[in-house]
């Protein structure tokens, strides 16, 4: 099995997917890209890596026993997809506190609040293959048991449960 564990920086991704008990090897991507430069350059306006989703598609090749964490993890081919979701007000305090500037926290805030990656995913993979979890004030144990529920089949699809849009 393929799985992505994606959504907005900031939201609990590494955090929760290092907590995850699972036999699939679990690949925290943005580091996997910064190690081989499996980039397109970078965006000036943003001051970040422009992913090259071909040259990591191809670096993955066919394996199937790998949990594939990032924010762009939704791009790849998987079998399923785990939208972990942040209210934007808490979200944006998280990335400015990681020193994140104001602009950049305000865009993703604003992202989250849009479902930008939530629409993504399920406009590649179908609302059948799609689980949001929201994050906001819950412990990372508590996050890594819903992931590892979904990977059990434990958990249905989700998608469209989560409304930020009040934050707009």
């Amino acid at each position: 099995m393929r799985v992505a564990v994606t959504g907005t920086p900031g939201v609990g991704k590494t955090t929760a997917t290092e907590l995850v008990g699972t036999d699939l090897d679990v690949l925290h991507l943005n580091d996997l890209v910064r190690e081989e430069d499996l980039t397109e350059g970078t965006d000036e306006e943003r001051d970040s890596l422009v992913v090259d989703l071909e040259a990591v598609s191809e670096r993955l090749g066919g394996r199937t026993d790998v949990l594939v964490e990032s924010h762009v993890a939704h791009h790849l081919d998987v079998d399923r997809v785990i939208v972990l979701r942040c209210r934007p007000a808490l979200l944006e305090t998280r990335l400015s506190d990681r020193g994140e500037t104001d602009a950049k926290a305000a865009e993703n805030a604003e992202a989250e609040a849009l479902d930008v990656i939530l629409s993504e995913a399920v406009d590649r993979h179908g609302i059948d293959s799609v689980y949001e979890i929201d994050t906001t004030e819950r412990t990372v144990e508590a996050v890594a048991a819903d992931i590892e529920a979904v990977l059990a089949g434990e958990r249905r699809p989700s998608a469209g449960t989560v409304d930020f849009t009040g934050y707009l």
